[in-house]
Order: structure tokens, then sequence, then C-alpha cells
């Protein structure tokens, strides 16, 4: 198997014998030196030489460069493969064997180089590689050498095949240059199989390289999952630790109140035992004067109304009422910390929208910073007027949105009162004179912080009850849901409101400024 690849790559190309006498040209490919001169030598009429094998062009007949160690490699291989010499081809006219380097089909002999240079140089004499049997190199009706190709009948004729045999009149070509059109054909269909084949070979790279993208999203999404588990354990061990404390607490105030107990009733007790020991001698007097008299120097008898059962009953017990409450709303405060845990994940997971301020739609008292991101009242821009621009202390984003999800915020932490909604494409900046303002028309929805917080939307305010101030506003559009929902957003994400509607328009994230206050959209 070696051997045969080897011999393999040490053929040429042009007679697909071992290289006899090699040489090179500039493009690195190798070949016998008579077959190199002999296609240089076809080619030399259209002035252009070029590579058999990668047909590599040259304006000038090229140099051929020897190669030694390449022969005296074919030298050793051919010596140590004694059982090939016995298919070589030698030389019809040596008396000792000469490796032959061309067989004439005319002449029906192989000749070695020093016996080829006397052949006869005309063109109905054809070289080709040595040949021990010519038979499929003639035509099997004429006894000719087959030098045409019959493209109608795809087959390889003679001259009087063409001439006066059954290919007469038919448009032949030279074997050579059907050849060469055949393996242009084949090169055509080869280089259209590589692009395919390379076409094959990216597409399974991009899904190679789509398993690892998921497979890092996947790592991900178990790595969020394990932190939100670990925050569930935290959450539900911080809850057994407030209720045990509970029941230990109750536990030592049940003890504390048991022997406060017990020290009362051991002090009635001796007092009972001090009265018995009293009053039992006086029964023992038969002298009723004596017993009377003894008796009123005693004094009443006082009915202490000792009551074990009722100081036991009045002993403080471990109240599972209590214990029980402290369990269900820690339950309710790690459902509300779940839920702001869910909520949180779903607004880090989700990427906030880049909102830009659009500067042609502010109001002329409103000063929008370079990075179009901060605005705040000041005294009149001296801007131009135009369509876009707002009678009211009110500007839009440059952005719109008109599907899908989206998500930003507003630092609304240096305004004392604000406006932060959403407005419609369509909305009237000038209408009749009169100032429109987000919120108070059909086409646009706001939360206001004005002394107290309101829902806004067609001139409908509902208060809204909040715990603590607004410094962060979380605005969260499902466009294609028609939902629309406000938070606020800090320590814990707090739900505000959320409006429904069908949405028919692109729109655009909105701001009402009071005077003095700087409100900025949040990278």
């Amino acid at each position: 198997m070696v051997s045969a690849e080897l011999r393999d790559e040490l053929k040429c190309s042009i007679c697909l014998s071992l290289y006899t006498d090699p040489v090179s040209l500039r493009c690195g490919h190798f070949f016998c030196r008579y077959c190199i001169v002999s296609a240089l030598d076809a080619q030399e009429a259209a002035g252009v030489y070029s590579c058999p094998d990668c047909r590599a062009q040259y304006l000038e007949r090229p140099a051929l460069e020897k190669n030694r160690k390449l022969e005296n490699i074919v030298e050793r291989f051919s010596s140590a493969q004694p059982e090939m010499e016995e298919t070589r081809i030698f030389c019809t006219y040596c008396d000792s064997p000469a490796p032959a380097v061309r067989t004439c089909l005319q002449c029906e002999a192989s000749f070695c180089e020093k016996h080829l240079s006397r052949h006869s140089k005309s063109s109905e004499h054809t070289l080709v590689e040595p040949n021990v049997t010519l038979e499929g190199r003639k035509c099997s009706t004429h006894k000719e050498v087959l030098k045409y190709y019959c493209p109608i009948d795809k087959a390889c004729i003679c001259v009087s095949c063409w001439v006066a045999g059954d290919h007469k009149g038919h448009d032949v070509e030279l074997l050579d240059v059907a050849s060469e059109k055949k393996k242009e054909k084949i090169r055509f269909v080869c280089d259209k199989m590589k692009s395919r084949r390379d076409e094959a070979e990216k597409r399974i790279q991009n899904l190679k390289d789509h398993v690892g993208k998921e497979e890092e999203k996947s790592a991900g999404v178990s790595h969020r999952v394990a932190l939100l588990f670990t925050e569930i354990r935290e959450k539900l061990d911080d809850l057994e630790k407030t209720i045990q404390g509970e029941i230990s607490w109750q536990k030592d105030q049940v003890s504390l109140s048991v022997s406060i107990l017990v020290g009362f009733v051991k002090g009635q007790l001796d007092m009972l035992i001090k009265d018995i020991n009293e009053l039992e001698p006086l029964c023992n007097i038969t002298d009723p004067l004596t017993f009377l008299q003894e008796d009123l120097k005693r004094g009443d008898i006082k009915d202490l109304n000792f009551d074990l059962l009722g100081h036991v009953n009045a002993a403080q017990r471990l109240d599972e009422d209590i214990v029980s409450l402290e369990l269900h709303k820690g339950f309710l405060q790690f459902a509300d910390d779940l839920s702001d845990m869910k909520k949180k994940r779903q607004f880090s997971v989700m990427e906030k929208s880049d909102i830009l301020l659009d500067i042609d739609t502010a109001h002329n008292n409103i000063i929008i910073s370079q990075d179009l991101r901060s605005s705040h009242t000041a005294r009149s821009q001296n801007r131009p007027d135009g369509p876009k621009r707002f009678r009211s202390h009110q500007v839009l984003s440059s952005r719109s949105f008109s599907s899908g999800r989206h998500y930003w915020e507003v630092d609304v932490s240096q305004a004392r009162s604000w406006m932060v909604g959403v407005a419609g494409e369509s909305l009237e900046r000038k209408v009749n004179g009169k100032i429109s303002y987000i919120g108070f028309n059909k086409k646009s929805w706001a939360i206001i912080s004005e002394k107290n917080f309101f829902e806004s939307h067609k001139n409908l305010h509902k208060p809204l009850v909040l715990n603590s101030p607004v410094r962060v506003v979380g605005v969260y559009l499902d466009y294609d849901a028609g939902r629309l929902s406000f938070y606020q957003v800090g320590d814990h994400i707090r739900h505000l409101h959320t409006f429904t509607a069908s949405f028919s328009e692109p729109l655009y994230p909105a701001l009402y400024l009071y005077d003095n206050c700087i409100i900025r959209m949040i990278k």
C-alpha cells in the first residue's frame, strides 16, 4: 500500500509513468523533461505557456530546473521494486535494456531518449507514454491510431472512421482538444462541489457555534436558578429562626410565670399550715366557756379562698395562635420576597432599552444634557418652534416602540414633583391654544407625583398608596399584549400600576418637568 502511494507521488502527471530526468517549473510542479518540453512546444504557437497541473501562466517560455534529488529517489525506488521492472517498457532499439520514454503508435515501437531524438517528427507519428500493447489505442475496424473524438457518438475514432466510416461528416475534435474541454467541465463541476463543500462546512461550524451558545445560555440559566434556590433556602432558614425564637421566648415567659405562681402558692400554703396548727388545739377544749374565750382571743377565721386549679389556669401558656400568626405572616413575607426576587431577576435578565431624549420635542424651558439623558427646567433656550415641540414642560424620547417587550428606568430622585409616562406618536403638542399633558388624554398614560401619587389616563386620576418615597421609576411595556406597567425600583421592586390598552401607534417614553427639578434616563 505504501509502495503504491509512493509510486503515485513519483509519477509524471503527463505520461503517468515514473519520472524520467525530472525537471520543475517555477510553480513547483515536476515533470519528465521530455513530457514538459513537448507540452511547451505545443503551446509555443499560442505565445502563452502554462503549467499542465495548476494552469499557472508564463509570458515567456519558462526555464526548466533539473532535480537530481528527485531523480535519485526514483532510481532507488525502482531498484527497490524489482517486481515492477517486469512491467516496465524498454527501448525497442537498444541492445541492453534501457527504459523507454515514449511509444510511437505509428511505428508500434518504444524509444529511449537517445533513439527518440532520431525518431520522425511527422504529425502522423503519435507519441504516447510507454505501452506494451497498442490495441487499445487503435481503431478496432481500421487498425489505425485513434486521433479524434466524436462528440455526437461520444467515441474515440481514427481518420478513416471520420473520412469514410460511421462518423463521416460529423464534427470531430482532436483528442487533446476534446480532453481539455472535458477537463474544463470537470474542473467547473469540482469548483462547484468545493463551493458546496465549503458552504456545508460553514453550516456545520454555525451549528456547532449555536450548540456552544445554547450550552452557555443553559449554564447561565442553571446558575441563576441555583442562586434563586439559595436565596429561597436562606429566606426559609431566617423564617424558621424567627418562629423558633418566638417559641423559645414564649417558653421562657411561661417558665417565669410559673415560677412566680409557685412562690405565691407556697406562701399561701405556709399560712394554711399555720392556721391549721392554731385551730386544731381549739377543737380539743371540752369546756365551752374556755373554748369561746380562746376563740374570741384569736379573732375571726379568715377564708383564704385558695384555688389551686385557678392558680394553674392563671399561669401563662404557650400561645399557639401567636405562633401560627407569626408563621402565616412569615410565609406571606416570604412569598412577597420571592415575588421581589422574581421581579428583580426578570428585570436584571431583561436588557434595558437605551432611551435618549429628543431635543426637537422639548419645551423651550427644558435643558437637555449633552448625552441626551437628563433634563431640567430653566429659563428659555430660544429654540426655533416646530410641529414636534411641546408648549407644556414636556419632552419625548427619540426612540419609539411599535412591537415587542421593553423596559427602561427613570431617576426622579432630584425632583419633588414629576410625571413619567408613555405617549402615542399622534399626541397633540398644541390643541387650539390649550396645553396638552401626558395622562390627561386618551393617547398617553402616566404616573404623577404631586404631594400624593396618582395613575392618570384620559384625564382620570386615581390615587396610589405608597409607603416610601420613589427615587427610581421602572417602566415595562409589552406592546403586543397591550400592557404598560410602572414599578418603584429600589432594594425591593414594588408594583405601582398596570394600564391595559390596545396600542395602535408607536409609543414614546415621555416626561413632564415641574419647576426646579431634574429627571434622568438611566442607561
